[in-house]
């Protein structure tokens, strides 16, 4: 299977410590981060995706707002380079090892954080980052291919 991420989801998972809206909320991105965790693709979305999933069922549908897609926009091309490759709806890729370090050294030194301006976890990603993304849900088990996607 693959876990289906908008850009802007990408940051959210690298600080993930098991925080969220409400429970289900929370229960759903543990299961996310797990799967990726084990080496499961990430195929990158326009519009909601697995994360959002609980929101949405729930009425929540600020997913579907400007802002969103706004980040989604910013975190593309913030991520492509750090990566060193495009991101475009559609790309499938790994979170191994290398690559999640690469997107968290980017983080912390805040080459991929403008997608999260105004969002109301950035002090915690923050604080996550700042404390070495100690107790992140996201724990890469495996390398990462050295091909920038597969599709």
């Amino acid at each position: 299977m693959t876990v289906r991420l908008r850009a802007h989801h990408l940051l959210c998972v690298l600080t993930y410590v098991g925080k969220g809206y409400n429970s289900d909320f929370v229960f759903n991105l543990d299961g996310i981060a797990s799967r990726l965790s084990d080496g499961e693709d990430v195929q990158i979305v326009e519009g909601p995706d697995d994360i959002c999933a609980p929101l949405l069922e729930r009425g929540d549908g600020h997913c579907l707002a400007d802002r969103v897609r706004w980040r989604d926009r910013i975190a593309q091309g913030q991520v492509a380079s750090a990566l060193g490759c495009p991101v475009a709806t559609g790309d499938t890729l790994t979170l191994g090892a290398v690559r999640l370090a690469n997107l968290r050294s980017a983080y912390t030194t805040q080459r991929v954080s403008g997608a999260c301006g105004g969002c109301q976890w950035r002090s915690l990603c923050a604080t996550v980052a700042e404390n070495g993304y100690r107790d992140v849900r996201l724990i890469a088990k495996s390398s990462t291919p050295t091909k920038c996607w597969e599709t």
